[in-house]
């Protein structure tokens, strides 16, 4: 995967923020705290540090949304970020993103924590983000 393709794929996936840009993706990929799992197409970018895991982000191309590849790519970088040595794993969410709070719910993720007003959005509106954790262990 290129940053390139991560770009395009999240640039499609995430249409009410800013994507992240080709740059910001390789200047994540040279660190090397920092993994990849999935392909261009449905993907998970995380970190480990130590014993927990963050996930950055994850996105699916939405053409081929509701198939099973996000919960592949949780159970993929669930499984690498354990073999990693981390024991727990964080992410945030913008409260308004309700198909990926449910996906995290899935995963037995529950809510630790709420950053006010964190994501941009069009007309100067800011949406809070959800701190969620998962006890990988």
């Amino acid at each position: 995967m290129t940053p390139e393709e991560l770009s395009k794929t999240h640039g499609a996936a995430f249409t009410q923020s800013r994507p992240w840009t080709a740059d910001e993706f390789a200047d994540l990929l040279a660190n090397r705290f920092t993994h990849v799992v999935g392909n261009a197409q449905s993907f998970a970018l995380f970190q480990v540090v130590s014993d927990e895991a963050e996930l950055l982000t994850i996105a699916t191309h939405p053409t081929l949304q509701r198939q099973g590849m996000a919960r592949a790519r949780m159970q993929e970088w669930h499984a690498q970020a354990t073999a990693l040595g981390a024991t727990r794993a964080i992410l945030d969410v913008a409260a308004d993103n309700l198909p990926a709070i449910a996906l995290y719910d899935l995963f037995g993720y529950r809510r630790c924590g709420l950053r006010k007003g964190y994501y941009p959005r069009e007309n100067n509106q800011k949406i809070d983000a959800i701190v969620m954790d998962f006890w990988l262990q």
